[in-house]
């Protein structure tokens, strides 16, 4: 009745085979049986199933015993699942809370801070499967260097040629698609040109809500349902040459934004690509009125990477732009452009303002050369550094690479400069800054003992607390209580950029292998746990 009266899947455990083998006939009859519902003869305290995969447990009452329940609470779902249970006539219904030590993966970066880790302090030591499945949703082009997933309270958000597709974290679900035509058309079909680590991400995740940006518009969608509650647009005239919606983030309660330069074309490849890394305006909106509260016009320029959110701040770089970027002749083989020495590059300045009304707390104009940003609350630091990249298919000739710098949250003083060679984006896991080729003392820029190894894969590093994720051939990760040494999931490819998530306790990873040609034997979405 269940199966037929909803869209659940439904699982049925009994411990008496005769009911079981019933149940199966009966479900066999309805055509529902290893399609929508399973029996599965088992102890009622000892089912074997995987733990918290369960959106709704039902009890009866023949089964109220402790280790019943037990057993019912280890399979029920965190992050709102119910355990309904019929007692004395009454059905009382237990919901499940968040849970303790759970991270999330709001933004592109992690979060609006651009940190690049999760604080998700239960992904550790060896992974096993939770949970794998087909979903019937094109991803863009691997080579694209597309959007990350994104991923709180449960629910995985991702991106796709056509919209977005959210699923339950802890079993796989749909729970809904949201169209957009074409709406990661640019990153799809191309070969590493410019991408998301270039761009930023079209969507980002603010508290119950989901925003996607589009054109000039942003709407909001809700976390569970994918139903749209509002839409906000640019704060410049709708027949403006630059009105298109570029940065995007969210943080304490607010939306942030900026207005795209349509005329900064980086593509070499593309002439149609309508992607863009640098704005003409920065603005915050107050989602709740939809009214713009406060907004900054750059001196020169701002580059989407050089913006970090956090602690009520607004941290970037207003910087002139590198014109050696900009494209104007196109080549569908594209074009190798030395990269520019620092010298060479105009210098910026480093502002914080007020993230609630755009006061301007600090600047700082000396040598401040960075192309991307990052902040840690937590011990008051800005990272400033340029953009890094395993491979040599393409990169803007204004990132030298080779430095790093750090500032003071609070009043924007250097801590340190130094050279560095990293070939990803910085992390910022605790007191440490990890990157491919190299790890950093946060606070004072001491270089630390790093050995880190993998196999090929040009995309980022991503973190836990406790634990590093790479495409290592496949899925390679590295945990810290086993010193950082790699580790293999096998069997998957994932993608060019970042799609295997640390957050909601488990590691999650959508197909990374789309439009791929290479002999991986697992193309699919997983779910993945610590043992």
């Amino acid at each position: 009745q269940l199966a037929l009266a909803s869209e659940f899947q439904v699982v049925v455990v009994d411990d008496d085979l005769g009911r079981v083998r019933e149940a199966q006939r009966a479900l066999a009859d309805a055509g529902l049986l290893g399609i929508r519902a399973s029996v599965i003869h088992a102890p009622l305290a000892a089912t074997a199933l995987p733990p918290q995969f369960a959106n709704l447990v039902i009890t009866v009452e023949t089964a109220f015993t402790d280790d019943v329940i037990a057993e019912q609470r280890r399979i029920q779902r965190p992050f709102g699942g119910a355990r309904c249970q019929r007692h004395d006539g009454t059905w009382h219904i237990e919901t499940k809370g968040a849970l303790r030590g759970a991270g999330s993966w709001t933004h592109q970066n992690a979060n609006p801070a651009n940190t690049l880790c999760s604080e998700d302090e239960l992904v550790r030591g060896t992974l096993s499967m939770q949970w794998y499945g087909d979903v019937d949703f094109e991803i863009a082009n691997r080579h694209g260097q597309g959007p990350a997933p994104v991923v709180h309270d449960g629910v995985m958000v991702v991106g796709g040629v056509d919209g977005l597709c959210a699923v339950d974290s802890f079993n796989g679900t749909v729970l809904w698609t949201h169209d957009i035509e074409g709406f990661l058309a640019d990153y799809d079909g191309i070969h590493h040109d410019v991408g998301v680590g270039d761009t930023g991400s079209p969507y980002c995740i603010g508290g119950d809500s989901v925003y996607v940006k589009s054109g000039r518009t942003c709407d909001r969608l809700d976390l569970r349902t994918g139903r749209r509650l509002a839409r906000f647009e640019t704060p410049v005239p709708a027949d403006a040459e630059d009105r298109n919606w570029g940065y995007l983030a969210w943080n304490g309660g607010m939306l942030f934004g900026s207005v795209e330069d349509a005329d900064h074309n980086v593509s070499p490849r593309y002439e149609l690509s309508a992607l863009r890394t640098e704005s003409v305006l920065f603005f915050a909106i107050d989602p709740a009125k939809g009214e713009v509260t406060w907004s900054y016009k750059p001196a020169h320029s701002l580059r989407h990477n050089a913006i970090a959110l956090t602690d009520g701040k607004v941290v970037l770089i207003d910087r002139p732009i590198a014109m050696q970027d900009r494209v104007k002749e196109f080549s569908r083989r594209g074009r190798k452009v030395e990269t520019l020495p620092p010298d060479a590059q105009p210098g910026g300045a480093l502002i914080c303002f007020d993230a609630s009304n755009g006061t301007e707390r600090w600047r700082n104009e000396k040598d401040i050369w960075g192309t991307q940003l990052a902040a840690s609350p937590t011990h008051g630091v800005v990272l400033m550094n340029y953009k890094a990249v395993p491979h040599g298919f393409f990169e803007l000739p204004s990132e030298a690479g080779g430095r790093l710098a750090a500032f003071r949250l609070e009043t924007g003083e250097p801590l340190w400069s130094r050279d560095a060679t990293y070939k990803t984006r910085p992390i910022i896991q605790g007191e440490r800054v990890v990157a491919q080729g190299g790890a950093w003392n946060l606070l004072t820029g001491e270089q630390l003992p790093w050995e880190f190894k993998r196999s090929y894969g040009c995309s980022q590093l991503v973190a836990s607390s406790r634990m590093l994720l790479f495409r290592s051939a496949t899925l390679g990760y590295a945990d810290l209580d086993h010193e950082y040494q790699t580790e293999n999931y096998g069997g998957m490819r994932p993608s060019c950029w970042i799609n295997a998530i640390p957050a909601s306790g488990m590691v999650l990873v959508p197909d990374g292998s789309a439009k791929c040609v290479c002999s991986y034997q697992m193309r699919s979405w997983f779910g993945l746990r610590s043992e």
